[in-house]
């Protein structure tokens, strides 16, 4: 099965242009039993992501970039618009981001599919799917 990924690489330099990077830490009383990694859209867009989701788990926040924290692996077979950012074990750049939201469950996560239709649709891009999730008895 491939693993598609967003536009940029895991391993392309982030933002701030150092190649400095930090785990996204989360809330020790939350369970990420999954694993986790993170999706970073443009701050201009967070109010209205958050405002929009069903369900929003951790969400943390710097002057440039607003960050989901969703189960790792929520990358495969999606193709994130190219202003999304996925950052697998939610290593960021080293900008320090900000716990802006915390969940009242247990669980740190935004269902990523949701989270992925919405960024599509905030950026202006159409949902991109892998081949695997294509439909049963497509050719």
């Amino acid at each position: 099965m491939s693993r598609l990924r967003g536009a940029r690489p895991a391993d392309a330099p982030p933002c701030d242009g150092t190649g400095a990077r930090v785990q996204l830490p989360l809330p020790p009383e939350l369970s990420a039993s999954l694993g986790y990694d993170a999706v970073g859209v443009p701050a201009e867009h967070g109010f209205h992501l958050m405002s929009h989701l069903p369900r929003t788990g951790c969400v943390f926040a710097d002057a440039d970039r607003w960050w989901w924290i969703v189960p790792a692996g929520s990358d495969q077979d999606l193709v994130w618009p190219e202003q999304a950012r996925y950052a697998p074990g939610a290593l960021v750049p080293a900008v320090r981001p900000r716990l802006i939201h915390a969940p009242e469950s247990r669980t740190p996560y935004t269902p990523p599919i949701p989270l992925f239709l919405m960024v599509c649709q905030v950026t202006g891009v159409s949902p991109t799917w892998g081949p695997a999730s294509s439909p049963v008895g497509a050719s």
